[in-house]
């Protein structure tokens, strides 16, 4: 199953980038885009996302010094606008996949596509890593790992289910009980024509 294959790339991710652990190393995709498309773009999918969670932890510290906060704010900007764009690469090899699907007539639209629903199971797999790790704190009281322990349950049943729908979505999409149909981005805050402040800049 595709769901299958996601899983297995976004734990490979979490564990090659902890070797390190820092938001700084180099990127390194383990797969060609030539060979295996949509293994490349899930594997920066998630890249992108764990550079993030790190940078979303950094910035929250009480201490940070507000010209590193704001440097550090910039990156979470780009960060968030390239994963954006790598959801809607997603779908775009989605779209072309199915291209050639007759679509039923009683076939219904989705309430999100492939590529956002695999974009918060990227986020889950970084919860459920994370959320392991404090049932496991050596510094941490056992009521503390208890608490954790029964959210763990929560996200791990979380994944199975998000996994199963996005599995059966795109067997629905395959068959042609339901048909794609993709926004794209409409962000106005880096648009210098749409942002205001951007647009008194010039």
């Amino acid at each position: 199953m595709f769901s299958d294959k996601a899983n297995a790339i976004f734990k490979d991710v979490i564990k090659t980038y902890k070797v390190l652990n820092t938001v700084d190393q180099p990127f390194t995709n383990k797969y060609d885009r030539n060979e295996d498309l949509i293994s490349h773009l899930l594997y920066r999918k998630s890249w992108i996302d764990t550079v993030q969670w790190a940078y979303e932890d950094i910035i929250r510290d009480p201490n940070i010094d507000p010209v590193s906060a704001l440097e550090l704010k910039r990156k979470i900007d780009a960060s968030n606008q390239d994963r954006t764009d790598t959801v809607e690469y997603i779908d775009s090899y989605f779209l072309e996949k199915f291209n050639d699907v007759e679509v039923k007539p009683y076939a219904k639209i989705n309430s999100e596509s492939p590529a956002w629903a695999i974009d918060r199971l990227s986020i889950l797999a970084l919860k459920i890593y994370h959320m392991h790790l404090e049932t496991i704190r050596e510094d941490a009281s056992e009521a503390h790992k208890e608490a954790c322990e029964k959210k763990l349950n929560v996200l791990l049943e979380q994944r199975v289910d998000l996994s199963k729908a996005i599995d059966d979505l795109l067997t629905d999409i395959a068959n042609g009980d339901k048909y794609m149909k993709v926004y794209k981005q409409m962000k106005m805050y880096n648009d210098d024509e749409l942002n205001p402040v951007l647009r008194g800049q010039k």
